[in-house]
């Protein structure tokens, strides 16, 4: 219930700022898929017009979760089952699509974006709804670094996979949320809807503006309720933030959240978030994915891993607090707490 509490909140953070005051888009829908709520808003529509949108959005969610979720029966657990067994399994031409372009990007971070850990996520026990406190053997562990699973394990035909890892194990909770925003865009345009905002438990993109101006949307303290900072979207631009404050759990004074270091078997320590902002075709995918590299490589390596992943516009919150961000995100972005002095890293 706590988890669900401080998901409302964040939703609730986002709506109020990307509203406004008093102004309320036409039509606005909420739902519960991913494991956390998501909240269509669409501007200067019927409602009978952008019902039937959103409709249509809110079953490719629940078709995509179906698909790609990790832990439950989904066409992804099928295949995890096949690489544990060292088997070939045949798949559907959108996961092929998927998982090639998950390698790429899984290739382009270094290894610190990698989908195949799933046996890690599992092992730490978050692959459930609610996360109680563990402490796996440190020998499983140190098994699971060591058989080093990796995106390019896997061999991807036309209609085929398999894995020369049998460690491979599939969790592409770090690129769902992401996809879902590409083709929730993509089914709003289809319709003919050019001025929504899309947001699936934080990552957020914006289509067109919200009336004359452009879509404001806040960017959750990851120690306190409310907003650390604002900023506008423009067309096509999303955002998106990884951080320890949703998925995790306390073991005495220590926070162990979801995002594991794959080159250590741990949670990763020293971050509190990392938020993103992309754009163009697959700008939902890239604020999903792109966050995780740069929560990884930590406050020493985070602004290379921007470099590498492309996006020039980031920030990172360090365990003290202390916030560092690019250059081209300051020109952007707006702190709620005017005594915030943030770091700015060319």
């Amino acid at each position: 219930m706590t988890k669900l509490i401080r998901i409302l909140a964040v939703i609730a953070l986002l709506l109020l700022v990307a509203c406004g005051d008093k102004e309320l888009p036409a039509y606005q829908e909420q739902g519960y898929v991913f494991g956390t709520l998501v909240e269509v808003s669409v501007y200067g529509e019927t409602e009978l017009r952008a019902k039937q949108a959103v409709s249509e959005i809110m079953q490719e969610f629940q078709r995509l979760h179906d698909m790609l979720h990790a832990w439950q029966p989904s066409e992804i657990s099928e295949l995890n089952g096949s690489f544990a067994k060292g088997e070939s399994a045949a798949v559907s031409a959108e996961l092929v699509a998927i998982l090639r372009d998950a390698a790429l990007l899984s290739k382009q971070s270094q290894g610190l974006f990698n989908p195949a850990i799933g046996g890690l996520v599992k092992l730490w026990g978050f692959h459930a709804d609610e996360f109680k406190p563990v402490q796996p053997d440190e020998k499983q562990v140190a098994r699971l670094v060591a058989a080093n699973p990796q995106m390019s394990d896997i061999q991807i035909g036309n209609d085929r996979v398999q894995s020369d890892n049998k460690s491979v194990q599939l969790d592409l909770g770090g690129y769902a949320k992401g996809y879902a925003l590409d083709r929730a865009a993509g089914l709003l345009r289809k319709n003919g809807i050019r001025n929504a905002l899309i947001n699936i438990g934080g990552n957020v993109l914006a289509l067109g503006r919200h009336g004359k101006r452009a879509w404001r949307v806040g960017i959750q303290h990851p120690r306190k309720p409310g907003a650390l900072a604002t900023l506008e979207l423009q067309d096509g631009e999303a955002i998106g933030t990884s951080g320890d404050y949703q998925r995790y759990f306390m073991l005495g004074s220590i926070r162990y959240c979801h995002l594991i270091n794959p080159r250590s078997g741990y949670p990763m320590q020293g971050v509190q978030a990392v938020t993103v902002l992309t754009r163009g075709a697959r700008a939902g995918v890239l604020s999903d994915a792109a966050s995780k590299p740069l929560f990884i490589a930590g406050v020493r390596g985070w602004r290379a891993a921007a470099t590498r992943m492309n996006v020039p516009e980031a920030m990172l919150v360090d365990a003290q607090g202390v916030v560092h961000l690019t250059a081209e995100l300051q020109k952007r972005i707006e702190f709620t707490d005017k005594n915030v002095r943030p770091q700015v890293e060319p």
